[in-house]
């Protein structure tokens, strides 16, 4: 299928998607504080500059899109079909650079849990239970 934008009206839409304070992001963020826990934004110090840090736990938590992080299984997670060399090297650097920043916070210490956008839409109470498992697992 064919893009039905211009190059200006694609580059015009790219350009809105935010990088933090995301929806997904804030919406989890509401859930953890009205769960009691307290946390920062997106350290600028730490690898990946996570989105959510909970130094009381040495954890950090990051709130993935589906599409851009590639979420396996996910069917929100598609390709788009023009340009499928570009799309498949961004796609291929986005899940590198992940990698390579939860084995730099764990090699620190941190434990770092991961929140799938579409885990957190299905069920946001579910998506809050789990990361308030992995954070009772590390005491």
């Amino acid at each position: 299928m064919a893009d039905t934008l211009t190059p200006q009206k694609r580059s015009w839409n790219m350009s809105r998607i935010r990088g933090a304070n995301t929806g997904p992001e804030r919406r989890l963020r509401s859930l953890l504080h009205q769960a009691g826990f307290r946390f920062r934004l997106h350290g600028r110090d730490l690898p990946g500059k996570p989105d959510i840090i909970l130094p009381r736990y040495r954890t950090v938590v990051f709130v993935h899109g589906c599409f851009w992080h590639r979420h396996p299984g996910c069917r929100n997670a598609t390709s788009p079909s023009t340009r499928p060399e570009f799309w498949s090297g961004k796609f291929a650097a986005t899940v590198a650079r992940d990698s390579r920043n939860a084995t730099e916070l764990t090699a620190a210490g941190w434990r770092v849990i991961t929140v799938w956008e579409c885990e957190l839409a299905k069920n946001p109470q579910n998506a809050l239970s789990h990361v308030i498992e992995q954070l009772k697992e590390q005491r």
